[in-house]
Parts: C-alpha cells; sequence; structure tokens
C-alpha cells in the first residue's frame, strides 16, 4: 500500500469508527436514513473515487476503491456507498455527468430485463428489476442494458418508476422497481471498459471487499473475545480448538482480503471477469466458515441483538449471495476454463 493509499486507509478509518455507533446501525435497521454519515462520507470525497477531478471527483483507481469499499464493510456501514462507486464509474466511463447523492445499480440478477426504447428525441425504461440494493434510498438508479445493437448506460431519477419495498436478512433496503415506459434523466453507449453484463460483475467486486473487511472485524472481535472470556479459570483462548478455530478464520481473512485486493487490481488493468470470479467464490466460501466461526467462538451472546457482532455476520450472509453466489460465479469460472481448452489454464493462470 503506498502512502497516499495508506493516508485514505486512516481517514476512512478513522471517520468510520466515529460515526457508525451501534446506535446508528439500529436505527438505519429501523428504516431511518443515516443523513448525517453521508454527508460527511460525500463531504470527505468516499463516494465518487473513480471520477475524474474534472467531473468532481477524487480522480482514483479501483485500487482507491478498494479500500474504502473494505473499510465501508468492516464498520457495516449502512449506506449504499459502494453502489454509489460503482454507479459512478459506470456513468463517468460512458460520458455521462454524476449527479450527487447515493446512487445504485440495477438490473441485479442476470434474469432481470430492463429495456431501453426510444420515444421521439428520448429514451423511455420498462421493465422490473428485483432487490435492488437502497433502490427507494437512492436519489437515482444506474442501470446497464442493451438496446438497439449495443449497450446501454442509463440514469433514472428517484419516482420514475414504481418501488416495493423489501429488505435482506441484514435489514438492508432491497427494493423491487418497476419502470413502464418511464422518462430517464440521460442514456449513452457504455464506455469501452462497460461490458453489457457491467452491474453484475462490478457489484460482485464491490461485495467481496465488503465481505474481506466484514472477515477483517470478525478476526478483531473473536480474537478479542478469546482473550477476554474466561472459563474454567482461564481465557477460552487458551484452549486449543479455540486456537485451531481462530487460525482456520485468520486463514480464510487473509485468503479473502488478497482475492478481493487482486480483483480490484485486475480492474485498474482492464478485463478483470476471470479475477472477480475468483475473489466472489474464495471470499463467499470465507464468509461462511468465517461468521460460523466467530458465533462459535462467542457463544449465545454472538446470537443476541444487543451484541454488535450480528450487524456484520448478518451481512456476510446477504452479501454473499449478492450479485451471484459460489455457486454460479463457479460456473462462470468453469466455463471460460472449458472455452480455452486444458492446455491453455496454466498459462492463463501464470499470466495473471
Amino acid at each position: 500500500m503506498n502512502e497516499l493509499r495508506t493516508i485514505l486507509s486512516d481517514v476512512v478509518t478513522r471517520l468510520f469508527t466515529d460515526l457508525v455507533t451501534k446506535e446508528l446501525l439500529e436505527a438505519a435497521e429501523k428504516g431511518e436514513w443515516p443523513d448525517g454519515l453521508w454527508q460527511a462520507v460525500e463531504e470527505n470525497g468516499l463516494t465518487l473515487p473513480l471520477v475524474s477531478e474534472a467531473k468532481g471527483g477524487a480522480g482514483g483507481t479501483w485500487g482507491d476503491a478498494f479500500v474504502v469499499t473494505r473499510a465501508a464493510g468492516r464498520h457495516a456501514v449502512p449506506l449504499p456507498l459502494a453502489e454509489t462507486i460503482v454507479a459512478s464509474w459506470l456513468l463517468a466511463d460512458s460520458g455521462l455527468d454524476v449527479p450527487s447523492g447515493p446512487l445504485t445499480v440495477a438490473p441485479v440478477h442476470r434474469e432481470d430485463t430492463l429495456r431501453l426504447a426510444r420515444v421521439g428525441g428520448g429514451w423511455r425504461l420498462s421493465g422490473t428489476a428485483a432487490r435492488v440494493p437502497w433502490g427507494a434510498a437512492a436519489g437515482h438508479v444506474v442501470l446497464v442494458t442493451e438496446a438497439e445493437g449495443q449497450t446501454m448506460v442509463a440514469l433514472a431519477a428517484r419516482g420514475a418508476g414504481e418501488i416495493t419495498p423489501d429488505q435482506n436478512l441484514a435489514r438492508e433496503p432491497r427494493d423491487t422497481l418497476a419502470f413502464d415506459a418511464a422518462p430517464i434523466v440521460a442514456a449513452a453507449a457504455a464506455g469501452p471498459r462497460v461490458p453489457a453484463k457491467a452491474v453484475w460483475l462490478y457489484g460482485a467486486l464491490a461485495r467481496s471487499a465488503q465481505m474481506a473487511g466484514g472477515l477483517d472485524y470478525l478476526l478483531r472481535q473473536a480474537s478479542q473475545y478469546a482473550t477476554e472470556r474466561r472459563q474454567f479459570g482461564k481465557p477460552i483462548g487458551s484452549f486449543q480448538v479455540i486456537q485451531q478455530n481462530l487460525a482456520v478464520l485468520a486463514g480464510h481473512t487473509a485468503a479473502a482480503g488478497t482475492a478481493a485486493a487482486n480483483a480490484f487490481r485486475a480492474a485498474d488493468r482492464g478485463d478483470a471477469a476471470f479475477e472477480i470470479a475468483v475473489a466472489k467464490v474464495r471470499v463467499g466460501e470465507a464468509a461462511g466458515i468465517g461468521a460460523s466461526i466467530a458465533h462459535q467462538t462467542h457463544g449465545a451472546i454472538g446470537f443476541t441483538y444487543e451484541h454488535a457482532l450480528q450487524f456484520v455476520t448478518r451481512r456476510l450472509w446477504s452479501w454473499r449471495a449478492e450479485f451471484g453466489g459460489e455457486g454460479e460465479w463457479a460456473v462462470e469460472l468453469g466455463r471460460s476454463v472449458a472455452e480455452r481448452g486444458a492446455d491453455a489454464l496454466w498459462p492463463h493462470l501464470t499470466a495473471r
């Protein structure tokens, strides 16, 4: 990590440590929008790391976005920060202006279809997108779809379609958006680095970083609890079975962080589809095992709403399935290997 990225990490960590309290998380789960937190995040330039300075952003890289997104996962930040980072990049890379305020992306499921149709001098949007992150809270939704034989990026304002509210296991908003020939704010041909499945692909990238951050928290929290909780006259961390479990958790946390970081580096190079698939599989696997070990270490108290552990583990379980679970991405990897042929596998791996 270079010096500037280290400074960014320190700033983000201090900000989230100070502002993301248990009380704020509980209020967010009851539907209260954390306006003060959003303003602080926006004022510190954390929402637009991939947008050029000329367009009001930070002019950073995917590596910088990784620092912010991983920290957001570590602190269970109840904001569409990852979604705004991805959405703003999609807009900027396609030559569209990025509006202020929170953004989200759609469709998040490959089977959902949103259609753009040209009407007069503009475009109209139709179709339904299920379980859109923060669909009702975001000021705009950015979508990627096909129209007139090319991939398009479009921007729709909140209220352009009908919203059916819902939540994931972590009580984060996951709303259904239904559009019926709705007018949009802007549309343009997708930028050179924006593939047709960009929302699904880069959504998975963002979730990988968030889960890697969540695992950082679990490891720190479980290790601390194992030194504080005493049983039979000594800390439970002195028992070999606890030590073994924490070692397993540490291994998965390290592997998850490495896979996610590598995928973000690949995104800076260009085509990152292979690395993103690897990251979503590896980090998703680690999230399942890590959450189990953390709860085993904490015992019954870790399952109570009063303890902070469940704010992160419920997010890990939810994020693991969003933008494709391990099974879906493993199929993607298998298909890509099969298409290249057996002889190309090792050269392809070593070239990455």
